[in-house]
């Protein structure tokens, strides 16, 4: 028998395609109802036939595997798939509330660290230009910056809100 490329087969597929170069001989063989194997000689045609069935299974299988989902699908799954995920009241209320705590505590700092901060993080603006438009070192921009941060971390931890 010559070997024929191994495919893999759907288990509902009973048959198994064999060619004998020798004899010049197709083979389907099957196991019936009774578990008694069985061989019969068809003609090419025939074997071409069933060898056509078994790349349209395989080519079924394959598109089962890529692109139908396997597992169930309940309203929980779809929605931790989703791209825009929609924001329950709870998590508004608690951002607004930690936005307003954190506006209270910038408010609460003095001046110059609060017009540094907000130009550094509201504004973006690198250490360099603050210390350009407020005419001094990076060096003093960096250290009101870090000292502004402390005092918003203590601000913010006596009103238990961080």
């Amino acid at each position: 028998m010559s070997e024929r490329p191994k495919r893999r087969k759907h288990r509902d597929n009973p048959y198994v395609l064999e060619y004998c170069e020798k004899e010049n001989k197709y083979i389907v063989s099957f196991v019936d109802d009774k578990n008694v194997l069985n061989k019969i000689e068809v003609d090419s045609k025939v074997y071409q036939e069933f060898d056509k069935f078994e790349l349209e299974d395989l080519s079924e299988l394959n598109e089962y595997d890529r692109h139908i989902e396997h597992s169930e699908t309940y309203e929980l799954t779809l929605h931790s798939r989703a791209v825009d995920k929609p924001i329950n009241l709870e998590d508004i209320v608690e951002n607004n509330m930690d936005y307003e705590n954190l506006k209270f505590a910038i408010d609460s700092l003095c001046e110059i660290q609060k017009r540094r901060i907000k130009m550094y993080y509201f504004e973006d603006m690198t250490l360099e230009k603050i210390a350009t438009i407020e005419n001094c070192t990076k060096v003093a921009i960096k250290y009101s910056i870090d000292n502004a941060i402390g005092n918003l971390k203590k601000n913010l931890k006596n009103n238990n809100k961080f």
